[in-house]
């Protein structure tokens, strides 16, 4: 019964995980393939895009379809540990529920990822397991890895960041600039006003001299 647990665990975590990887690599599955992974990449700060991109879709690819079959065991779990923590800091900033983007499902695979490690592949799976030497260069290989990806991660801006910046930087000076313009727009306003009060004196002005000269025709006329 518990072989057969673990194999339905190695069998949803490794295939899921493997599809993502092949996502990643050839597109499948309505994946973006290695340019579009790369070029995401490089968005989020992992450089060079490509050969990361190729690194993750590989560590997902090879170590999903190892931690299903259980063959080199336990080299799958292994490997796919060192890639969701990698995916795991990607998603840092979102925090930790994936309703907001956050790392829940990256964290969630790399528990799993963990647990199988330390249970073992159980009775049925198809190939040997490693031997605890190659056990152990598996597990340094993959701390250096995930450290050097960890590192380029946290230390490189992404350009997406600086263009942020940068736009906001520009809205702000166009903003004082416009300000300013529109102080100059508000005098301009009211010269025009006041303009518009002296062509109202000359209007005012004109209708008394219409009046008083009606008055001296009627006062003529009366003469008359």
């Amino acid at each position: 019964m518990k072989s057969l647990g673990l194999l339905g665990a190695r069998l949803v975590l490794g295939g899921y995980l493997a599809v993502h990887g092949s996502q990643k690599l050839f597109g499948w599955f309505g994946g973006r393939g290695l340019d579009g992974t790369a070029a995401g990449f490089e968005r989020i700060g992992l450089r060079p895009g490509k050969a990361m991109a190729a690194l993750a879709g590989a560590s997902e690819f090879g170590g999903g379809i190892l931690t299903a079959t259980g063959v080199a065991y336990p080299l799958g779990p292994i490997v796919l540990v060192g890639t969701m923590a990698i995916a795991s800091t990607t998603h840092r900033a979102k925090g930790p529920l994936m309703s907001n983007g956050g790392f829940e499902l990256p964290l969630t695979n790399l528990a799993a990822a963990a647990a199988l490690a330390a249970a073992g592949p159980g009775k049925l799976r198809l190939g040997p397991g490693l031997s605890p030497r190659l056990v152990r260069r598996a597990v340094l290989a993959g701390v250096v890895l995930g450290g050097v990806s960890a590192y380029e991660l946290l230390n490189n801006q992404p350009p997406a960041v600086e263009a942020q910046a940068s736009t906001a930087a520009k809205s702000d000076s166009g903003g004082e600039r416009e300000a300013g313009g529109g102080g100059s727009e508000t005098d301009t306003q009211s010269k025009s006003a006041g303009g518009g009060g002296g062509e109202t004196d000359t209007q005012s002005k004109s209708a008394g001299d219409d009046k008083s000269a009606a008055g001296r025709r009627l006062s003529d006329t009366a003469d008359d």
